[in-house]
């Protein structure tokens, strides 16, 4: 520009260099850092009035891309408020009433209540699960609840109701629960008399992690008989095909052993005593949002550590598999088994993942994103966190999720509910459409800008803007104009399109497209309208600020266009839905009154007061800028259109 500036028309070194910064001011969109920070930020506040607290920035428009999410069941995409439902033993299965965690309900067998005075067998069962456990459920202004882990505290629930008296026995030692054993176990004095007091290793947990290590099982009237294995398979398939979740109860006399405890005291012995099934009901809104998630076209994956029957029947409630059919699902075992290139064969297509452990998790993760798979990935164990960090977007449970799971997420769910997760996909699109709005409005500000320079320079006329006053449009449409798309509402539709994926671009080609022609309708009104005013024979001045005028309306208009971009803006609704709008496009038409008749601005900005002749032009004109874009917008329609048909 310079050299054709020099040497093909002689301008002076000095107005070549100014406008060469007047190009450069021009050209490059200063505005847009912050706009998308501020953008992002906006969407973090919004996500928080969601329940959905994020920590890191990127991952607000990370989740628009989302194209799996992998969910834990437990509290996530159940209510986390289990009940024991039935109870069975070697020769008996009770059915239970009653809701929640009240201690209120009866124990039947075949329609008659069930004591345990007169049923050996229950009682054993009963008592063996109260004392290994460490939840309590207490009332709070009427309602009941919790302390600890939901499953015990529905078998503590279910001891209530049945009146088991564990208040004398004394722990001497206990093994935690851990996700390697699936089960925890205690040391345990019991008073009295009976096959059941004395010191007693007691054991609860995953049933088939129990069943492995008993030889025995005791019957109704408490005589020890050989283990059935075939019988309690069948139980716990029977109670899986139900949607219940599944705990054992085990136990053996420890008469001489130390008040210790050790996984060798757990390993064999053991007098299997019986199943609990337990319910934890699907949320009714994450049943919704599983269904708008299919919609977006996100798949939705369980992955529990319960038995893979509860999985399935449970996914069927969900909605996550089809009612009717095979549901595709892995157990850990059977994921343990296979390579990783055997896994990401099939990764894509199962629903359920069950018996899991914390580790199963980053070789799902990564088996998906081998497929290009923009993954999603709950957890709330300390033991999760490596997978949420593995993940594109890791969330951590805010209810029951530790400190270090929390560090390692993206998002924190403060509520622990899928739907939060569907709410924040939603918003994340919402937030990328923004995003690409606000680019594909600023950059035909200075696309516009610096064609007018340019043209100007190589055509060989007087620059129609002076450098400051190209300074001054960036600064006014970069603080008000510019600001107001973050506060657009989502598009019609949103979740019923598919996500854009990892490889998706703010800037596609036909977004570029629509940028180089806006540019050049704008830059080509302004250039029209300075021609027009210079040739009316006025001022510089006056003509620099009418063209100033043209290019700030031309940009008020072309906001209106850039509130839909893949839909016509030639309807009253581009005038409703955002307040932010309004406000930013008075705040944008005062700043520009001040520029065109402050004195202080004239000196500042070498603007001059115009009259309603050259107000009335660039009104004109804007109007021209608005109908030649929607033009434009409409002729993309039509060949998507025919490319669709196509």
């Amino acid at each position: 520009m310079l050299v054709v500036g020099y040497v093909v028309h002689q301008f002076a070194w000095a107005d070549l260099i100014s406008a060469a910064i007047g190009f450069a001011v021009a050209a490059v969109p200063e505005g847009l850092p912050a706009l998308v920070t501020v953008t992002l930020a906006l969407g973090v506040q919004q996500m928080a009035r969601r329940h959905a607290i994020t920590r890191k920035l990127t991952a607000v428009e990370t989740l628009g891309s989302v194209t799996t999410i992998c969910s834990d069941k437990t509290g996530t995409l159940t209510t986390n408020e289990m009940v024991v439902r039935h109870v069975a033993t070697a020769t008996a299965t009770y059915d239970v009433e009653g809701k929640g965690y009240a201690p209120e309900g009866r124990i039947l067998l075949d329609g008659e209540v069930a004591t345990l005075a007169a049923h050996d067998d229950l009682a054993a069962l009963v008592a063996a699960a109260a004392s290994c456990n460490d939840a309590r459920v207490v009332e709070e202004d009427g309602r009941w609840r919790v302390v600890g882990q939901p499953t015990e505290g529905a078998v503590v629930s279910l001891a209530l109701k049945a009146g088991a008296d564990t208040a004398g026995v004394e722990r001497l030692a206990v093994l935690p629960f851990e996700s390697d054993t699936k089960y925890m176990a205690t040391l345990d004095l019991v008073p009295g008399e009976g096959p059941h007091t004395g010191r007693m290793v007691r054991a609860m947990g995953a049933p088939d992690r129990l069943l492995e290590r008993c030889a025995l099982q005791r019957t109704a009237d408490g005589t020890l008989e050989p283990l059935d294995h075939a019988y309690w398979d069948g139980v716990i398939h029977s109670l899986a095909q139900q949607g219940l979740r599944t705990l054992a109860a085990a136990e053996r006399p420890a008469e001489h052993e130390d008040d210790i405890l050790d996984h060798e005291h757990v390993e064999e012995g053991l007098v299997f005593l019986g199943v609990f099934g337990i319910i934890d009901p699907p949320r009714p809104e994450a049943v919704a949002a599983i269904a708008e998630c299919h919609r977006a076209g996100i798949r939705v994956k369980m992955i529990t550590g319960d038995h893979v029957g509860t999985a399935t029947a449970i996914a069927r409630d969900l909605g996550l598999a089809p009612a009717q059919g095979e549901v595709r699902a892995l157990t850990g075992a059977e994921l343990e088994a296979m390579s990783d290139a055997d896994l990401e064969a099939v990764v894509r297509d199962v629903d359920v993942y069950a018996r899991t452990s914390p580790e199963h998790k980053i070789r799902i993760v990564r088996a998906l994103q081998r497929h290009d798979e923009v993954v999603a990935m709950t957890g709330d164990g300390v033991n999760d966190a490596p997978a949420l960090t593995r993940a594109d977007v890791g969330i951590a449970m805010g209810i029951k999720g530790t400190e270090a799971t929390k560090e390692a997420a993206d998002i924190v769910l403060a509520d622990d509910n899928f739907a939060t997760i569907e709410r924040a996909v939603e918003e994340g699109r919402r937030i990328y459409d923004n995003i690409r709005k606000s680019v594909v409005f600023l950059l035909p500000t200075n696309g516009a800008q610096s064609l007018v320079v340019l043209v100007a320079i190589l055509v060989g006329f007087t620059l129609p803007l002076a450098p400051v006053q190209i300074l001054w449009v960036n600064l006014v449409t970069g603080v008000t104009l510019s600001l107001a798309l973050a506060y657009e509402r989502a598009e019609p539709g949103i979740m019923d399109r598919p996500p854009r994926g990892s490889a998706g671009s703010v800037l596609s080609r036909s977004a570029l497209l629509h940028v180089v022609i806006a540019s050049l309708i704008i830059g080509g009104a302004t250039l029209a309208v300075s021609f027009i005013v210079r040739g009316w024979g006025v001022s510089a001045e006056t003509a620099q600020t009418t063209t100033v005028t043209i290019l700030v309306l031309g940009q008020l208009a072309y906001l209106f266009n850039s509130r839909f971009l893949s839909r016509s803006s030639l309807t009253l609704g581009v005038l409703r839905g955002n307040r932010a709008l309004w406000v930013a496009a008075g705040s944008f038409l005062a700043f520009q009154l001040l520029f065109t008749y402050a004195p202080f601005m004239h000196v500042a900005f070498q603007s001059t007061p115009i009259g309603l002749r050259e107000w009335g032009l660039a009104a004109a004109f804007a109007v021209v800028v608005f109908l030649a874009v929607e033009a434009m917008k409409a002729v993309t329609r039509a060949r998507h259109r025919a490319r669709d048909r196509a």
